[in-house]
C-alpha cells in the first residue's frame, strides 16, 4: 500500500478519533488498531505507541520511517510494513499529535 493512501487513512482516523472524546485513550487506540487487523495486548500496544512517540520526540528515531521500522520489529512476526505505518499513524494521533508533520512528510516522500 502506498504511503499516500496511508496518509489519507491517517487523516480519516484522526477525524474519527477527534469525535466524541472517551475517557480511555489506550482503549480508543486499541480499537483503531483493530480496524487495521492489528490485535494484541492493549497495554503492550499502548506502551509501544507511547515509546514510538517518545523516540520521535527525543530524536532517537530521526524520522517517521525509522519509527515505523522500530514498530515493525515489535509487532507480531507476520505484520506488514503497511500495518507498521498504520500503527504509527494511530499512535501519533492518540499520543503525540505534534508529530503529525513528521508522519505526513514521510508519507509524501514515499508516495
Amino acid at each position: 500500500m502506498k504511503l499516500a493512501r496511508l496518509a489519507t487513512a491517517f487523516a480519516a482516523a484522526g477525524i474519527a478519533l477527534a469525535a466524541p472524546a472517551h475517557a480511555d485513550v489506550d482503549t480508543d487506540f486499541a480499537n483503531q488498531l483493530h480496524t487495521y487487523g492489528i490485535y494484541g495486548p492493549r497495554d503492550q500496544y499502548a506502551w509501544l505507541g507511547k515509546i514510538a512517540c517518545e523516540r520521535l520526540d527525543r530524536g532517537v528515531d530521526p524520522d517517521a520511517s525509522a519509527s515505523a521500522k522500530f514498530i515493525l520489529t515489535n509487532l507480531p512476526l507476520h505484520s506488514t510494513t503497511a500495518q507498521a505505518w498504520q500503527f504509527l499513524g494511530a499512535a501519533i494521533s492518540a499520543y503525540c499529535p505534534e508529530q503529525t508533520p513528521a508522519w505526513q512528510f514521510a508519507a509524501e516522500q514515499h508516495s
